[in-house]
């Protein structure tokens, strides 16, 4: 009996040892080291780290493009008053995209084709507008490009491009020579200014001819047609980006 009772004992204790070693085994696969799980956490850390690093990078990239896109830049334009007794003076206008971007952009592509160089002022109307942008020699038809949304007023010496109705503004602009806030109302979106003492110039455009100059010959014929008809015509002798 007493040597059954032992035997009993020692399946008992064989029995538990057996349960203890496969307990051990599987948690050991389940469960990572503590070192590995230090190793796991650090390798983590790292990947976070570099992922955040990378799109606080991306995001700065394209923040800074963003505001390089977005950022105010000049343009001069040299003139040729025309009128009696031509002479040469200069405008500088301020372009300020997030007022009108799609305009802006429009601007400054023609302005760097050098789609306004030796073009004409060909309607000037005093207490209006100067009204320029029709190239001085005939070019193919510029796509339209959509309407900005009015955001500054058509204050005077602000700079707007002209249209024919929704959508359809391509390179005519015009100059502001007073407050004409009507024409916010109307779509009309200024996207820059004539700055420091550039008004004075733009005050002294040779208005003689009205609105005499016929848009749709100048398309046709440019320079050749006003020379022959309007020829102290105020025209810019070159546009610049500054």
């Amino acid at each position: 009996c007493t040597m059954s009772s032992q035997r009993q004992t020692y399946a008992l204790v064989c029995a538990l040892l057996v349960v203890c070693l496969v307990s051990t085994r599987y948690y050991s696969t389940f469960l990572p080291s503590p070192s590995t799980l230090e190793a796991s956490e650090t390798v983590e850390g790292r990947r976070r780290l570099m992922s955040l690093g990378a799109a606080a990078a991306l995001g700065s990239s394209q923040s800074g493009s963003a505001k390089a896109a977005d950022a105010d830049f000049d343009v001069a334009l040299d003139i040729n008053l025309g009128g009696e007794s031509p002479s040469q003076a200069s405008i500088k206008i301020r372009v300020h995209p997030e007022w009108a971007p799609i305009g802006a952009a429009q601007f400054k592509k023609l302005v760097e084709k050098g789609w306004y160089d030796d073009a004409a002022v060909f309607r000037v109307v005093p207490g209006f507008v100067a009204q320029f942008g029709l190239p001085a020699i005939p070019q193919a038809k510029l796509d339209n490009i959509r309407d900005d949304p009015v955001k500054v007023s058509n204050k005077r010496g602000t700079i707007v491009f002209a249209t024919a109705g929704p959508n359809t503004r391509t390179s005519q602009l015009f100059i502001n020579y007073k407050d004409n806030s009507f024409l916010d109302r109307q779509g009309f979106s200024p996207f820059g200014e004539v700055v420091d003492d550039g008004m004075q110039v733009v005050d002294k455009f040779f208005a003689g001819y009205g609105e005499s100059p016929n848009q749709g010959q100048i398309t046709n014929s440019g320079n050749s047609y006003l020379d022959a008809k309007f020829p102290k015509l105020t025209k810019i002798v070159k546009a610049k980006i500054e």
